[in-house]
């Protein structure tokens, strides 16, 4: 009985840590790297300028460098429509709970740079008119001003 017990207690508790908010795990990175938060919400098998944002800027070495030189902790709250790319709940919950703080009017794709309190530093509405070095320059140049 105690291992049936425990082994409920542990499952429990794993589910706990699984469905972790993105958000708060990067406000917690981002206080500690000194790094701002890139918020994109985006419809990555239906949303044509998601998809160009997503292959010309977000999968580019430049913009992939802003992670690794600790300037931005990325978040993609992604809405999928077709069945074989849907979230899982917890995924869907998460990303419903981001667009209701964050997007109310349901604009994709949509991108925020946040400080580590969560609060919006700059916005894009659609896709960046920039390229992805621009794009990476303008978000390292807002990260330089912020200190």
């Amino acid at each position: 009985m105690k291992t049936i017990i425990l082994a409920l207690m542990m499952v429990v508790f794993s589910i706990g840590i699984k469905a972790q908010n993105r958000l708060e795990t990067a406000k917690k990175q981002a206080t500690e790297n000194k790094e701002l938060i890139l918020l994109n919400f985006s419809g990555s098998d239906w949303c044509i300028p998601c998809i160009k944002l997503h292959k010309n800027i977000i999968e580019t070495e430049d913009f992939k460098k802003l992670e690794t030189d600790n300037v931005i902790v990325y978040i993609n709250a992604d809405f999928p429509r077709n069945k074989k790319n849907q979230l899982s709940p917890e995924l869907k919950k998460e990303n419903a709970s981001l667009a209701d703080r964050y997007n109310s009017k349901g604009l994709f794709p949509y991108t925020l740079l946040l400080n580590s309190e969560g609060k919006v530093l700059k916005s894009w509405e659609g896709l960046p008119s920039e390229n992805a070095l621009a794009f990476s320059k303008e978000i390292r140049d807002i990260k330089e001003n912020q200190k």
